[in-house]
């Protein structure tokens, strides 16, 4: 089984990259972070996930470990395909696919290219235990040390809504307007639950 390949990028697109590594050239699937993450490195290191079907040999590769791990969670997933599980994290970050998870979104996995009702459900179902504990904390965390923030986010639990509902809204929230008061906060974050 291959772990990673490591050498110079012979080729680069969004779907795809080809590895020189050896004076053998891997053709290698990618995500569009990882696209970005490549752009105008005359060299990468990809971790590899194998799928070796009858007819065809297919490598994924991935920068980051978090990322690999989603994806390798997602194809357990009964009815998600390789294909799909890349469509689903060039569409969301891990964070953001970590978040929709926790927090039960089927209405923002559906918007992703060939996801339907039901794959959605099911992908939240089979993957919110799984998600690991320390991945939800740091996932939970505010960017910044903000009290405003730590405020708002308090009022909200009392108030019974969801964490990861609330952190959501409220990361929105602090991300378009930093200097926000708590009391606009609580009331914005309403309107948005």
């Amino acid at each position: 089984m291959l772990e990673y390949v490591s050498g110079s990028i012979a080729s680069l697109a969004p779907t795809f990259a080809v590895i020189d590594c050896g004076g053998l050239g891997y053709n290698v699937n990618i995500t569009l972070p990882s696209y970005t993450a490549l752009q105008g490195k005359p060299t990468a290191k990809l971790l590899l996930h194998e799928v070796i079907r009858e007819d065809q040999w297919l490598l994924f590769g991935f920068i980051e470990e978090s990322e690999r791990e989603l994806f390798r969670q997602l194809i357990g997933v009964s009815g998600v395909g390789a294909n799909t599980a890349r469509m689903i994290l060039s569409s969301l970050s891990v964070a953001q696919l970590q978040t929709v998870i926790l927090s039960g979104d089927v209405k923002q996995l559906k918007a992703v290219k060939g996801i339907g009702a039901k794959t959605a459900e099911r992908i939240i179902v089979d993957l919110k235990d799984k998600i690991k504990p320390e991945s939800e904390t740091l996932l939970l965390q505010p960017e910044a040390n903000n009290d405003a923030y730590d405020e708002a986010l308090a009022a909200l639990l009392m108030l019974g809504f969801p964490k990861p509902q609330s952190v959501k809204v409220l990361r929105k929230l602090f991300e378009a307007d930093p200097a926000i008061k708590v009391e606009a906060a609580i009331k914005r974050a309403l309107t948005m639950m």
